[in-house]
């Protein structure tokens, strides 16, 4: 999605491209994003592992997300003063809800590579989605109660073509809450991609030349999907300040508009992987079954810890 900073004027001719872009890109996204959710619980013939769970969590979020920000715009049309601070309202917390399941992504991978696979937290999903969903509503109910939402205007060189939208009124709240709140999930997320990005290349040092050029097309897809499931193509929001303001828009607009297809990509090979991993699973000694669980969860890669020796 593309989202203006407050208070900063951009040209009416970027602003119509940028629209489009992110209009068809959110639609795209949508509609990617709905045939997982569709495929989770319609097709779905096994039992989801955790991954899967808080992958669909995520996908929810995005969705949801995705169309408030379609219905924004008309809202905010509609110059009803009431309904545009829920709108506001509504698609912040989407978008922390969002933020909050990159943070639950990259917090699951980093417990799966430190306990190799088995998590034995009790009541582990409740948790994460007790933290994922509820954090963000008191950040928006305090924001409320302070009357930070209302109509904001994105200027434009044309001032006959400014745009109006629902979302918060105060640059300074902006900043902090969504701006500081971003930077410390993206550090995070970053780090966890590098952790898991590594993994990766130590599993392709290890494999067969022949095993390795088969699997390079979906070693990309993974990585592409890791990228847009723990948030990190947000981070060009980063670079909108100065001359590479515009083209970080543009970059950010586009690789945002493919999050609903590389994470559709990413949860088809994940629950195939799944449910060819369990089926092994089912008739392999404890031990094996033991090296084999983080495949199944993390799904596309292979174990690096299966040829290490075990822990005494």
């Amino acid at each position: 999605m593309s989202k203006t900073p407050l208070n900063e004027t951009i040209s009416s001719s970027d602003l119509n491209k940028l629209t489009i872009i992110t209009q068809v890109g959110c639609g795209l996204s949508m509609f990617f994003l709905g045939i997982v959710l569709f495929m989770h619980f319609l097709l779905r013939k096994s039992k989801a592992s955790n991954s899967t769970r808080i992958l669909i969590h995520l996908v929810t979020a995005m969705f949801l997300l995705n169309l408030s920000f379609l219905v924004n715009n008309y809202v905010a049309d509609m110059k009803h003063a009431m309904g545009c601070k829920i709108m506001a309202a509504v698609m912040h917390y989407f978008m922390l809800a969002t933020f909050t399941w990159f943070a639950a992504q990259a917090f699951h991978l980093c417990l799966q590579l430190y306990m190799e696979g088995k998590i034995v937290i009790r009541r582990y999903i409740l948790k994460l989605c007790i933290t994922s969903w509820v954090l963000p509503s008191v950040v928006v109910i305090v924001l409320l109660i302070v009357r930070k939402y209302g109509e904001q205007v994105i200027s434009t060189s044309d001032t006959q073509q400014n745009v109006a939208m629902c979302w918060i009124t105060d640059s300074d709240t902006h900043l902090a809450v969504n701006i500081g709140y971003y930077v410390l999930v993206f550090l995070f997320t970053f780090t966890t991609f590098i952790i898991v990005l590594s993994w990766l290349l130590c599993r392709r040092r290890t494999a067969s030349g022949n095993a390795q050029d088969s699997r390079s097309g979906k070693s990309i897809i993974t990585i592409m999907g890791l990228c847009c499931m723990l948030g990190i193509t947000w981070g060009f929001a980063f670079f909108a300040y100065g001359v590479l303001r515009i083209p970080s828009y543009y970059i950010f607009t586009v690789l945002n508009s493919f999050q609903g297809f590389f994470l559709f990509i990413y949860y088809y090979n994940t629950s195939h992987s799944g449910e060819v991993a369990g089926g092994k699973n089912s008739n392999t000694t404890s031990s094996s079954s033991s090296t084999t669980t983080l495949k199944s969860n993390l799904d596309i890669f292979d174990n690096p810890y299966m040829n290490m020796p075990k822990k005494k």
